[in-house]
């Protein structure tokens, strides 16, 4: 890869409390965990993954509008399904990105089968816990190397 292309890793409200949130549905590994092996991936792909965790909207929106990343991974966990605002910030940055869950939102209470994300992400990934993030990040990194080589 010859650019070093940076990624933002977003995640919304409660996400600090993974591993020991309702487990059935997030899973046991902490916040701290993910991320730290996400780091580790971007970087053995010559990638820089920055991080931002808040159960504030306007921190989260701040962030991605400051951020000089190629690429955008975002669980907005709750804000899902309210936040028209951090729908805006992510289409008025023009960033590509990827909208992840750990739970199959679909499966759940049907107030989470709504998305203000979906439908301008360049793809969802949900339902497959924390594997869900690493396939997010093999994705955005594909999608970088596609556009940085046309």
């Amino acid at each position: 890869m010859s650019k070093n292309f940076q990624i933002l890793l977003v995640n919304g409200p409660n996400l600090n409390l993974l591993g020991q949130r309702e487990p059935g549905h997030y899973g046991h590994q902490t916040l701290e965990t993910i991320v730290d092996a996400l780091r580790q991936q971007a970087e053995q792909a010559g990638a820089t993954l920055s991080h931002v965790q808040s159960n504030h909207e306007g921190v989260l929106i701040d962030t991605i509008q400051q951020s000089e990343a190629d690429f955008v991974i975002i669980n907005p966990a709750a804000y899902t399904h309210t936040s028209v605002a951090l729908r805006d910030a992510l289409l008025g940055v023009a960033k590509p990105f990827i909208e992840v869950h750990l739970s199959n939102v679909h499966a759940r209470e049907s107030f989470r089968h709504t998305s203000y994300f979906s439908d301008v992400a360049i793809g969802v990934i949900c339902g497959l816990g924390a594997d869900g993030y690493r396939y997010a990040l093999d994705a955005a990194l594909a999608f970088l190397k596609r556009q940085a080589s046309e």
